[in-house]
């Protein structure tokens, strides 16, 4: 049978199997792991994992462990002369490669913390869904001027959390079961307007190319020449608030500037032409949702439907564009980027950044525990913690701790604000490059005040 488990969050449960049929062997260490061989469908399943959540160049990955075993004097003195080594003397260069590959961290993490578990998982969706139908009758019930922005903030918060545990399944570390991750998916992303399949692809181009200057998906920094020929309103958008924190419905249609593709068409570039069923069974399950919400404004009315549904969908596109960027931009040491032969797997992955989200950590997840799912994004949310702790020793220095947040995370919106002020751009060559800033733009604001 299974237990109900108090959670911490909302004082709703849940559920977790311990023992029996609901228990689920561990699967052994995630990418080039060696092991004996597997039957068939073991094989399909991490096959399927590796496509929605690992890198497919293989061969970076290979290369990190490699470096990592080079001879002990030559490792060294290369790490030293760059100020490299983590605890060393003199001045750390994040920008340096690491001594240390990612079979040094994979194996600091217990082996307990690659275990997906899927009834846990449900148990969290349950929860979700049940408070955010919760907030939703309470506040259509109440409906008062009083109530509602507390509802706004609240329900956009829920609709995050359910982003997040869409984004799980697009990782497959939801479950080990591409059905069901595929199901619950499009079921959490589709109601909030998310196309399941189209986003998942371009974000798993994220983290296969994170930390690459050209090749980065999300939030990645402009070329100096590219940030040149944007126009005025362009600019204006993408670098003041609040505008950037309401980007996300546009790069679903459009991407970012410098690229071309829509998350919703099967012919984009976005996407392989074995993957054109995917996108237009995620398109239509987004144009269904539509279909819903336009049955329901002529039902309930515009008003109330603008009260309940798409003032917190706002909110939730604030939460998703806040976060996306502050995991990559914001630390007070500048933090690079890379071309060519410099980027790798490890050392784009050592970019990110952990956030403390105070209260709003249990609700949305742990998506502020970033680093390590950027590295491993087959781990499940609720062993994020234990495996980030577990690989600091390794990491040192690459790892920022983060800035510790009040009950909520309100230093973080200093942070965004400054950070738009000052990354603006990075140069146009050079393999290892570093955020620049605008100085005409810093004037002009400075003026403007």
């Amino acid at each position: 049978m299974a237990r109900l488990v108090l959670s911490e969050c909302c004082g709703l449960a849940p559920l977790r199997l311990r023992g029996g049929r609901g228990a689920i062997a561990a699967p052994s260490p995630p990418l080039l792991a060696a092991g004996p061989r597997r039957p068939a469908v073991a094989a399909i399943h991490r096959d399927w994992a590796l496509r929605v959540s690992a890198p497919t160049r293989l061969t970076s990955t290979v290369e990190e462990d490699k470096s990592s075993s080079l001879g002990e004097e030559e490792a060294t003195s290369s790490m030293a002369a760059s100020g490299a080594v983590a605890g060393g003397q003199g001045e750390f260069d994040p920008g340096a490669p690491p001594p240390f590959g990612l079979a040094e961290i994979r194996a600091a993490i217990p082996k307990h913390c690659w275990v997906k578990d899927p009834w846990r998982s449900m148990s969290y969706v349950l929860r979700d869904v049940v408070v955010v139908l919760g907030l939703a009758a309470a506040a259509a019930r109440i409906d008062s001027w009083l109530v509602w922005p507390l509802y706004w903030a609240a329900q956009g918060t829920m609709f995050w959390a359910l982003f997040v545990l869409g984004h799980d399944c697009g990782h497959g570390s939801f479950s080990n079961n591409p059905k069901l991750n595929s199901v619950v998916g499009h079921i959490l992303h589709s109601s909030i307007l998310v196309p399941y399949h189209g986003w998942r692809i371009s974000h798993r181009t994220h983290h296969q190319n994170h930390g690459h200057v050209e090749k980065d998906e999300s939030w990645h920094p402009l070329p100096q020449r590219l940030y040149n020929s944007l126009d005025f309103m362009t600019r204006k958008l993408r670098f003041t608030m609040p505008f950037p924190l309401l980007a996300f419905p546009l790069y679903l249609f459009a991407r970012s500037p410098g690229k071309s593709g829509s998350h919703f068409n099967p012919n984009s570039s976005l996407f392989q032409p074995n993957e054109k069923k995917d996108i237009i069974t995620s398109t239509a399950s987004w144009l269904a949702m539509v279909g819903v919400l336009a049955g329901l404004t002529f039902v309930m009315g515009p008003l109330q439907m603008l009260k309940l549904y798409a003032v917190p969908y706002l909110v939730f596109v604030m939460w998703l564009d806040m976060v996306t960027y502050l995991h990559h931009h914001g630390h007070e040491d500048k933090l690079p980027w890379y071309r060519g032969k410099e980027w790798s797997y490890l050392r784009g992955g050592l970019t990110t950044l952990d956030r403390d989200y105070g209260l709003i950590n249990n609700i949305h997840h742990d998506i502020g525990t970033h680093v390590i799912h950027h590295l491993f994004p087959q781990i499940p949310h609720y062993h994020l913690i234990e495996a980030t702790e577990a690989a600091k020793p390794v990491l040192g220095k690459y790892y920022k701790e983060p800035k510790k947040s009040g009950l909520l995370p309100f230093h973080l919106f200093g942070v965004l604000v400054e950070s738009l002020k000052r990354d603006h751009y990075v140069g146009d060559t050079g393999d290892v490059v570093y955020y620049q800033s605008d100085s005409k733009t810093n004037t002009s604001e400075q003026n403007s005040d």
